[in-house]
């Protein structure tokens, strides 16, 4: 790795920032690269340029992470909202094969992980540690019984809704409303519990939130992967305070994300100082054991003008640092609080 004054310098920040943010354990908790994949053919397994300048995709493949520090990454298979449901089902199976084979190809040095302790054994080998989640719970909604048919493990987190509702429940965004999970829905919070997938909370209308919280294991913690915080900016698509302590309630932690428009900046004029506040903010109403990285890097978002890919994460790092987050809360915010929280579950 290029020494750590020379990477301050070329990033601007602090040598203090540098080796924190390098000698921290890094995970992100949403990287939607894969969708891109399935689109065109993107393979993140190599090194790209920005050739989006940060828009919708490009902002992250395995090369760059690396050289970012960035240990590890939930990586994301998300649904297709339209078709039978029989079909959905058979074509998550197959991208579940394929993301999976990808992730432990030799060209992509990582490993697809399932607890905390095989994360440690890759990271230790050197490798991308890569959990997978699913993006839309309706990619196995046909039947109770599809969650049973998935490899035990290899399914970290099921993000319940996306951006469209489903016989699951309704979604937060303008196509949803604000009616809460269905009684199916219910049965699904409780039948991945079972299964010790977490459950994540992001995208769900509000009702649906406290309807999960409510049908939800007890002891046993809940994610938001990839949100802002509404008391830093209202938007149908961030937590409220009552919401950040109820995930904080759990053990569980929430992913902040980049997408300038929905952290309340410009959509084409964010900055990643704005993503230090939402961190802050939870930190201040949650604590720092519950706040983590949750990019949702390529999954359609526009980025910070000053961070426009991974490669210039140690800039939030630095960010946070002159917010006045101590060390070890800035750590925890990195990765250790998600490492936590998979450990809680999985081991």
């Amino acid at each position: 790795m290029t020494a750590l004054p020379a990477i301050a310098a070329r990033l601007g920040i602090s040598e203090e920032a540098a080796a924190l943010h390098y000698e921290s354990e890094i995970c992100d908790l949403h990287v939607d690269s894969f969708i891109w994949r399935r689109i065109y053919g993107y393979d993140f397994r190599r090194r790209h340029a920005a050739f989006t300048a940060g828009v919708m995709m490009s902002q992250f493949d395995l090369p760059r992470a690396r050289e970012a520090g960035i240990g590890g990454a939930t990586w994301v298979i998300t649904t297709n909202p339209l078709g039978d449901s029989r079909d959905r089902e058979a074509k998550f199976f197959e991208n579940l094969a394929e993301l999976s084979e990808l992730l432990n190809s030799p060209e992509a040095q990582a490993r697809v992980v399932r607890s905390a302790a095989e994360y440690r054994a890759a990271r230790a080998a050197g490798l991308h540690a890569a959990f997978i989640g699913v993006q839309g719970g309706n990619a196995l909604a046909h039947s109770l019984d599809a969650l049973d048919r998935l490899s035990p493990g290899l399914v970290l987190r099921v993000t319940i809704l996306h951006l469209t509702s489903s016989r699951l429940g309704h979604t937060s965004s303008p196509l949803g409303s604000d009616h809460g999970l269905s009684p199916y829905g219910k049965d699904y919070v409780r039948r991945l519990n079972a299964h010790r997938i977490l459950v994540d909370l992001a995208h769900i209308s509000r009702a649906g939130f406290w309807d999960a919280v409510d049908a939800h294991e007890r002891g046993t913690p809940l994610v938001v992967t990839h949100t802002g915080v509404s008391g830093v900016f209202p938007h149908w698509r961030n937590l409220d305070d009552d919401q950040l302590r109820a995930v904080a309630n759990s053990g569980g932690t929430i992913g902040i994300m980049y997408h300038s428009e929905y952290l309340g900046d410009p959509i084409f004029g964010g900055r990643l100082d704005t993503i230090a506040r939402h961190i802050e903010h939870v930190v201040n109403v949650a604590g720092e054991d519950h706040v983590s990285l949750g990019s949702d890097w390529d999954g359609s978002i526009v980025t910070p003008r000053d961070m426009r890919t991974c490669l210039e994460l140690p800039k939030l790092t630095h960010a946070l640092l002159e917010r006045g987050l101590s060390q070890p809360c800035i750590r925890k915010v990195l990765g250790l609080n998600f490492l936590r929280v998979v450990e809680s579950v999985r081991g």
